[in-house]
């Protein structure tokens, strides 16, 4: 037996939480048995342990779209008892059940070894914020960012994914300018490596001019909507933007100027259905240029019976840096 939070429907359609205790015959079929140390708190995580958002496809269902743990038992040749993996993506925790659990039995394919000098806590301080921070620095950088070109903006900084990326592009040496409408969070981002902090509202507002100054030599979005339309407005010439987000809302109100006379880029940027080798790249570079020690200071500790409250903190913006969740505490 073990634990898992599950979460099931009513007839009349209302979702509720809690820790339960379930059997190895109670999970799907895998090539690959995994016991679970850690997974986070995302986004989609306070949706699928809330009212679904339409990620769900059935209920009883286990949420968690991340988790790292050790293989306990595999049916495929790339994993043996003892590995220890880290899982992102997939659609594992939405449409398929995910890492709330202390067991978890998935495709092999969903898998990647964990990197030498990471253990499993710190996969899932990481985890899927920190995994799309990297791929979005690696596509700006695979489209010419240097730390010599000039400031790059990250907004929502203060979340998941903007509090990894800016402790990776300051690490690495570029100057950031961070974006948020906490003041309250401008000391933790300064302490991740942020050179400038600019208000929400200085940038949040569209505006008629198509172009602005050239202001920013890269950006990573987590934002999207009026945000990203005016932030796409004062990118230098040549230069990228990474968009990992949505939290302003989906529709882009912006003109094609800033891409035909600017040449900007903006990179589309899905963790989800990674391909594999791009996955261990990933990885590999999260290992050798995130500084773990800034890493810790953006982790919060929880449990799977914390989980109910935390999807209920995130939907409303109320969840800072990375929240790490050991199943077997």
């Amino acid at each position: 037996m073990f634990k898992a939070l599950v979460v099931e429907k009513n007839d009349e359609g209302k979702t509720s939480a809690a820790v339960q205790d379930m059997s190895l015959d109670q999970l799907p079929a895998g090539d690959v048995t995994v016991a679970v140390d850690y997974s986070t708190v995302n986004y989609k995580d306070g949706l699928c342990v809330g009212p679904g958002g339409g990620l769900v496809r059935n209920y009883p269902h286990i949420p968690g779209i991340d988790f790292a743990g050790t293989v306990e038992a595999s049916d495929d040749d790339r994993y043996k008892a003892g590995d220890k993996v880290v899982l992102t993506g997939w659609r594992v925790g939405e449409a398929y059940w995910g890492g709330y659990s202390q067991k978890a039995r998935v495709k092999a394919d969903w898998l990647v070894p964990l990197p030498a000098g990471i253990d499993t806590r710190q996969a899932m301080a990481v985890g899927t914020a920190g995994f799309t921070a990297m791929l979005a620095v690696m596509a700006l950088e695979d489209h010419g960012l240097t730390p010599g070109n000039g400031p790059v903006l990250v907004t929502g900084a203060a979340g998941g994914v903007g509090s990894v990326a800016t402790a990776i592009l300051a690490n690495l040496g570029y100057e950031v300018a961070a974006v948020t409408g906490r003041p309250e969070t401008a000391a933790y981002l300064t302490s991740l490596g942020a050179t400038q902090i600019v208000a929400r509202e200085e940038i949040n507002e569209t505006v008629k001019r198509p172009l602005e100054a050239e202001t920013w030599a890269g950006c990573i979005d987590a934002v999207g909507g009026e945000m990203l339309a005016r932030v796409l407005g004062q990118m230098k010439y040549g230069a990228s933007v990474s968009a990992v987000g949505l939290a302003g809302g989906m529709t882009l109100p912006a003109t094609v100027i800033p891409f035909l006379l600017r040449g900007v880029n903006l990179l589309g940027i899905d963790s989800v259905m990674q391909p594999y080798a791009n996955r261990v790249r990933a990885w590999d570079r999260i290992a050798s240029d995130l500084p773990m020690d800034k890493l810790e200071a953006m982790v919060h500790s929880a449990t799977l019976n914390d989980l109910p409250q935390l999807g209920r903190d995130i939907l409303k913006g109320q969840v800072k840096g990375r929240v790490v969740v050991d199943v077997n505490a």
